[in-house]
């Protein structure tokens, strides 16, 4: 159930509605958790636009885009950090509707260690996760979870 942050000077979105549906989709599609409401209610994306001069590299550069996706411990193998790290970027890109903006997306992974993922009000081990989603499943299904 991961969460997405993305970091932008204002004005860099024309879509940031569109762009946060996009983004929380592709990483639900990437890491290929089921399609149940505990993850499509859970997988979100925020999109935080900063006044002009909030953000620069070294040089004074402001218009770059960071993008941070924190998931579970253990969520993502390499294979998934690749292709994340590649859609995420694309569709920054197109939703800037500048094709240059890839060189200038910084794209950051970080897993929640286990047992730091709070959802209502209570902190999850990722054994805990994985009976609830089985859990989900099975109800959806109409059958007994599995024990």
């Amino acid at each position: 159930m991961p969460m997405i942050d993305v970091y932008a000077t204002a004005g860099t979105f024309a879509d940031k509605h569109k762009l946060a549906v996009d983004l929380a989709s592709t990483v639900m599609r990437v890491e290929q958790v089921p399609d149940i409401p505990m993850f499509r209610k859970n997988t979100a994306a925020f999109i935080h636009e900063l006044p002009e001069g909030d953000l620069s590299n070294v040089d004074g550069d402001s218009n770059y885009v960071r993008v941070q996706v924190l998931t579970n411990a253990g969520a993502l193998d390499r294979d998934k950090q690749l292709a994340l790290v590649e859609q995420l970027t694309a569709l920054v890109a197109a939703a800037a509707a500048d094709p240059m903006l890839p060189d200038r997306t910084w794209v950051l992974l970080t897993e929640a260690p286990d047992g730091g993922w709070g959802l209502n009000g209570h902190a999850n081990t990722n054994e805990e996760l994985i009976a609830a989603a089985r859990a989900q499943i099975a109800s959806l299904q109409g059958q007994t979870p599995p024990a």
